[in-house]
C-alpha cells in the first residue's frame, strides 16, 4: 500500500503502544520520521499508554533519530498493524458459512429516527457501578480500573497509571453496597473535572496488557462524531447484544458488546466483523477500542458538569451467535419476491446455447464415466471444440475462451495432451489464445477455498466456460451425505453467477454394474452430483463382441492401405472393390504389387508395421454410450462412441447400435465363464503334477496307489474318487489311467490305458 499521512494514522490506530515492548515503541518513532511526519504524531499515540507515557521523552528520542543506511520505513508500521489485526481491502476467502457478498447494511442513518438518553432522575453513584459490575462479570473475577488522570496540553484528560487490577467484582461490590454512594473510598478518589476509567473484560489479577485479559468477553463500540441521540437509535436498531450501555459523560455512548471469543485471534475476527456492520451503517467507529484491555467510562462517576451513567443493559439480541446469524439472514442477497403478471410481457431471452441441444451458456454440466473411458480426453476435445467453434463429437459448440483447470496431470502430460488431441482430431490450432490452463496438481485445495481464487484470476478474462478435471481432487466432506455435497455444489453455482460462463466438470461413477441404472444415477456419491447440473452426459461401456472387434480390425486395416497405396502411387487397376473391403485379399495384393520389384521390398516392410500397428490400435480400442439428462433440452438419442487413443470418436457406421451395456445377467455370465476357465486350467495344471508324479513312481507300467496318493499329497480314498462316478470323478485322469488290483499280492495299482489303434 502506499504510505501517507492518512494511512499512517489509520494503521496507529490497531497498534496499541501499550502493547507493544520498548523496542517496538522505538521503531515506530524511527518510521513516523523516515516518513516525514512531526513529533507530535508519535507523541500523540504514545499519551494511550497510560502507565508508561512521560511527557518530553518522546521529543529526546525523536532527536537521537539521524538516519541509517537501512533505515526502518513506514512498512514497519503497516506489519505491526497487521499483526495486530489490519485487514487492507483486498478480499477474502470464504467459509462455508460465509456470505457471499453481504454489505451489512440495515439502517439508513439519514432517516433513522432519534432516540433520547435520559439521564437517571436519582444519582445513586454506587448502584451505577454495582449495576456494571453485576451485569459484566463473575463475583470472583478481577476487574481493572483507573481513577487517576492528568491534562494534556490539549485540554483531554486521560489516566495517569495502569490503576488496579487485582480486586475482584465480588469484593467491589460488597464494599460499594456499604460505601453509602462515596465509591471514592472503595475504587480511589478521581478529578471531577476527568471522571474514572473501568476495563469491561476481567482480567489475570497479574497486569492490563492483552496478554493479561483472562476471558474475551466483550468489545467497545464507540463513536465521537454523531448525535448522542443518533447513536442510541443506531445501536438498538442494529441489535447489537450490548451487555451495558454507558453515557461517556461528553460526546459519546459506550457500548459494552458481547463477543464471546474463544481466544484473541477470534476476538480480533469478531471485532473486525463488529465495526465492519456498524460502519456500514452510518456509525464512524473509533477503531483504538478494538483492544480487549482497553478501558471504558466508569459509570457512577462525574465528569465535569456531566454525569458518567448506564444508560441501559442487556438489549438487542441475546449472544453473539444470534446476533451473528440474524444479520446474516437480513443480508441473504437473495432477490425480492416478484409477480408473474408483472413480468408476462418482459420475460427475459434465453441464455444462447454453448453446446447446442445440451447447455445454455452460464450452466452447469457433469460428464460421469467409469475409469479409462477417456474422460479428460472427452474434456479436452471440448475445450477445443469451444475454443475452435467446431463440432464436439455430434454436438456445435459455440466459440469462446475456455479455462481447463487442471488438477490431476503434471504440467508437462497436460500439455502434450492438449497437442496429441489437435493433431490426432487433425484440428488445426488457430484459436490457442483461446484456451488457458491452470495447472494445480499437487496445489489442489478444498472448492469452498478455490471458488473464490478461481473467480479473482478469472474476472478480467471473459471465460465462457469453465472445466474442472476432476473434482474428486476438491471435494469437500463426504461424498455420500447430500448437505455436504449440496454445499459443494453451491461453489460452481457461485463461479457461474460472479463469472456468468458455464462450469463443466467431471466424476466417476459409483462400484458395481451400471448397464440396468438410469444415467442420472451412475455417478458415486450423493444424488445431488446428478441432481445438480443442468446437463448430466454420462458414459457407458459398451462390450465388443469378437466379430465386432474382427470388424474394426479389418475396417482400420484397409484403411490404412488404401491410405499407404494412395500416397505411394502405387496402385495398378486389378483390384476388385470387394477385395479393398477385405483387409487379408488388401494385404495380399498390396505385397504383390510392393513386391514386383525386389529393389524395392522395403515398401512392403513398410506397410506391413503400419498394418500391425493398425491391429494393435484396433484392437485396443473401446466403445461407449453417451446418454444425457438434461433440464433446459429435449432428451436426445444416445450417441456411440469410440474411444481410440488418445480420442473419441463418433460411431458413423452404426455397428454400435444394437450392443448393450452391462447387466447384472452379463456380468454373471462373465463371471461364471472366468470361473470355469480358471477351473479348468486348474485341473489342467493338476493333471499334469499326476502325470509326472506317475512317470516317477512307474514300474513295470503300473504304480501303486498308495505311493501315488502320498505323492500328490491326498488319500488313496480321493484317488479312488478321481476314477469313479461322483461329483469328484475326473474325466481327463479317467481317459488316460484306470484302476485294478493284482491278483497275486491283492494291492490296488494305477496303470495307463491301452489306446488301441484302427489297422
Amino acid at each position: 500500500m502506499v504510505i501517507d499521512m492518512e494511512n499512517i494514522q489509520n494503521l496507529l490506530k490497531y497498534i496499541d503502544p501499550a502493547s507493544c515492548t520498548y523496542e517496538e515503541w522505538t521503531l515506530v518513532g524511527m518510521a513516523l520520521k523516515e516518513e516525514g511526519c512531526s513529533v507530535n504524531v508519535w507523541e500523540d499515540w504514545s499519551q494511550q499508554d497510560f502507565g508508561r507515557y512521560h511527557k518530553g521523552e518522546c521529543a529526546r528520542k525523536w532527536n537521537s533519530f539521524q538516519g541509517a543506511s537501512a533505515p526502518v520505513t513506514g512498512g514497519t508500521i503497516y506489519q505491526m498493524a497487521l499483526d495486530r489485526g489490519y485487514q487492507p481491502d483486498r478480499g477474502h476467502e470464504l467459509d462455508w458459512d460465509s456470505p457471499i457478498d453481504s454489505d451489512g447494511a440495515i439502517v439508513d442513518a439519514n432517516w433513522i429516527e432519534d432516540r433520547a438518553v435520559i439521564e437517571p432522575e436519582k444519582w445513586h453513584p454506587a448502584q451505577q457501578l454495582i449495576t456494571y459490575l453485576e451485569t459484566l462479570f463473575e463475583p470472583g473475577e478481577a476487574v481493572g480500573f483507573v481513577t487517576k488522570s492528568w491534562k494534556t496540553e490539549k485540554g483531554k484528560y486521560v489516566p495517569s497509571d495502569k490503576g488496579i487490577y487485582n480486586k475482584t467484582a465480588g469484593e467491589l461490590i460488597e464494599k460499594l453496597s456499604k460505601c453509602k454512594d462515596d465509591i471514592g473510598g472503595v475504587v480511589g478518589d478521581y478529578d471531577p473535572e476527568g471522571g474514572a476509567w473501568i476495563r469491561f473484560n476481567p482480567l489475570d489479577g497479574k497486569g492490563v496488557r492483552n496478554e493479561n485479559v483472562a476471558e474475551f468477553r466483550y468489545a467497545l463500540v464507540e463513536s465521537d462524531d454523531m448525535e448522542i441521540e443518533k447513536q442510541n437509535a443506531i445501536l438498538r436498531e442494529l441489535e447489537l447484544p450490548i451487555a451495558a450501555l454507558v453515557y461517556s459523560g461528553s460526546k459519546s455512548l459506550h457500548a459494552i458488546v458481547r463477543i464471546d471469543a474463544a481466544d484473541y485471534s477470534e476476538y480480533r475476527k469478531r471485532v473486525d466483523y463488529l465495526y465492519k456492520i456498524c460502519e456500514k451503517n452510518g456509525m464512524s467507529i473509533d477503531t483504538q477500542n478494538r483492544n480487549p484491555s482497553r478501558l471504558s467510562r466508569m459509570p457512577g462517576c462525574v465528569r465535569g458538569d456531566k454525569k458518567q451513567y448506564i444508560v441501559d443493559t442487556n438489549i438487542g439480541k441475546a449472544s453473539w451467535a444470534e446476533w451473528y446469524d440474524w444479520i446474516e439472514s437480513v443480508n441473504d442477497n437473495l432477490p425480492d419476491v416478484e409477480s408473474l403478471s408483472d413480468e408476462w410481457e418482459r420475460i427475459p431471452e434465453l441464455a444462447p446455447a454453448l453446446i447446442d441441444g445440451i447447455l445454455r451458456q452460464g450452466h452447469k454440466m457433469l460428464i460421469s464415466g467409469p475409469s479409462k473411458a477417456g474422460k479428460s480426453y472427452l474434456l479436452i476435445e471440448l475445450c477445443i471444440a469451444i475454443a475452435e467453434g467446431r463440432k464436439w463429437l455430434s454436438w456445435k459448440c459455440t466459440k469462446g475462451s475456455v479455462l481447463y483447470v487442471n488438477l490431476e496431470l503434471d504440467r508437462a502430460s497436460c500439455l502434450h495432451r492438449f497437442k496429441d488431441v489437435y493433431q490426432t482430431l487433425g484440428i488445426p490450432a488457430a484459436s490457442l489464445g483461446n484456451i488457458d490452463l491452470w495447472n494445480l496438481r499437487g496445489k489442489s485445495i478444498p472448492m469452498d477455498k478455490l471458488a473464490p481464487k478461481l473467480i479473482r484470476r478469472a474476472q478480467k478474462r471473459n471465460y465462457t466456460a469453465i472445466i474442472i478435471d476432476p473434482i474428486y481432487k476438491v471435494i469437500t466432506g463426504d461424498e455420500n451425505s447430500a448437505d455436504q455435497m449440496a454445499r459443494f455444489c453451491n461453489q460452481f453455482d457461485l463461479v457461474c453467477t460472479e463469472l456468468g460462463c458455464a462450469v463443466i466438470y467431471c466424476h466417476h461413477h459409483s462400484k458395481g454394474s451400471q448397464g440396468q441404472k438410469k444415467a442420472i444415477d451412475r455417478a458415486s456419491g450423493s444424488g445431488v452430483f446428478a441432481r445438480d447440473p443442468d446437463a448430466v452426459l454420462d458414459l457407458i461401456e459398451l462390450e465388443i463382441t469378437p466379430e465386432l472387434m474382427d470388424q474394426q480390425v479389418n475396417k482400420l486395416v484397409c484403411r490404412k492401405c488404401d491410405e499407404f497405396m494412395t500416397e505411394n502411387n502405387a496402385y495398378t487397376d486389378d483390384i476388385s472393390e470387394d477385395d479393398k473391403l477385405n483387409s487379408k485379399q488388401f494385404a495380399a495384393y498390396c505385397e504383390n504389387v510392393l513386391c514386383q520389384d525386389k529393389t524395392r521390398t522395403w515398401r512392403w516392410e513398410a506397410l506391413k508395421d503400419i498394418i500391425d500397428e493398425a491391429k494393435e490400435a484396433a484392437e485396443a480400442m473401446t466403445a461407449w454410450r453417451i446418454e444425457g439428462t438434461l433440464r433446459e433440452f429435449a432428451k436426445f438419442e444416445p450417441v456411440n462412441v469410440w474411444f481410440k487413443y488418445p480420442a473419441h470418436y463418433l460411431d458413423a457406421s452404426g455397428s454400435l447400435a444394437d450392443v448393450e451395456p452391462d447387466s447384472p445377467e452379463l456380468m454373471m455370465k462373465k463371471i461364471n465363464e472366468k470361473r470355469k476357465k480358471e477351473a479348468k486350467e486348474k485341473q489342467e495344471e493338476a493333471k499334469l503334477g499326476f502325470d509326472l508324479a506317475f512317470e516317477g513312481l512307474e514300474k513295470d507300467g503300473k504304480v501303486l496307489l498308495s505311493e501315488i496318493a502320498e505323492d500328490v499329497g491326498v488319500s488313496q480314498d480321493t484317488v479312488g474318487k478321481w476314477f469313479g462316478k461322483g461329483k469328484k470323478a475326473r474325466q481327463n485322469y479317467k481317459k488316460d489311467y484306470e484302476i485294478f488290483t493284482d491278483e497275486q499280492d491283492g494291492k490296488r495299482y494305477l496303470k495307463r490305458k491301452i489306446v488301441e489303434k484302427e489297422g
